[in-house]
């Protein structure tokens, strides 16, 4: 009997595992489903500077130590940086990848547009909702570090992008790049640019989805994974 990869979810920026369990105990029944977290997100402690690399770096730990060789991945947001970064660096690990809501286009002035609105002090005033989730996802002692962090990470993906359009071409993982119709973090042009450069990408437009995952419909995102990741074709 042929043994299914596992299926990976990764979470964004700012979040943990515990945002994927809904899709997580949704998709169970049809695969194994792993989720995990980030260095420095979810409580865990890092004295590291956050950084798609480090957070790529996580996933080959993560899945030696659970003696895995293969997955297929669901990257949410910068999830879905890391799982193409994964697969340009280690393309025997990854099967299969599906983003949502993924921000590929980094420019100076889109970072500093998105890192205006990390600052902890600001958030816990303005956002109090946001702020007591953050500790919630992170601990009372952390969320403030994720949020620093992030923002950091943000402004140096500003200035130096780790994707260049020759990168996404090396690519040959089959790819769906999704995107919410509602969604402001990305656009359409660069996620169907990415999908294009891509060797074997593809682009899907969800309609009505906001960026937040925590708000996505599940049953939509479950139908839509199952469909690419877990469905024999």
């Amino acid at each position: 009997m042929l043994v299914k990869n596992p299926i990976l979810l990764l979470h964004g920026a700012l979040g943990s595992k515990e945002q994927l369990v809904p899709l997580q105990e949704r998709l169970s029944s049809e695969r194994e489903v792993i989720i995990m977290n980030f260095e420095g997100h979810g409580k865990s402690k890092s004295e590291t500077n956050f950084s798609i690399e480090l957070f790529t770096q996580n996933v080959v730990d993560f899945l030696k130590e659970k003696k895995i060789s293969k997955v297929d991945i669901f990257g949410y947001s910068m999830g879905g940086y890391v799982a193409l970064n994964l697969t340009l660096k280690h393309p025997n690990l990854v099967e299969k990848i599906m983003t949502l809501g993924t921000k590929f286009d980094w420019t100076p002035t889109f970072a500093e547009k998105e890192v205006k609105m990390l600052n902890p002090d600001t958030i816990q005033m303005k956002v109090p909702v946001f702020a007591e989730r953050l500790k919630q996802l992170h601990g009372t002692e952390n969320w403030k570090n994720v949020v620093l962090k992030t923002a950091q990470m943000m402004r140096d993906l500003g200035e130096n992008p780790i994707f260049k359009e020759e990168d996404f071409q090396k690519i040959n993982t089959p790819t769906l790049i999704c995107l919410g119709e509602l969604d402001t973090m990305s656009t359409q042009v660069e996620s169907k640019n990415v999908s294009n450069w891509l060797q074997n990408g593809q682009f899907l437009e969800i309609k009505n989805l906001k960026h937040p995952i925590e708000i996505a419909p599940v049953d939509n995102i479950v139908s839509i994974i199952y469909n690419f990741l877990i469905k024999e074709t």
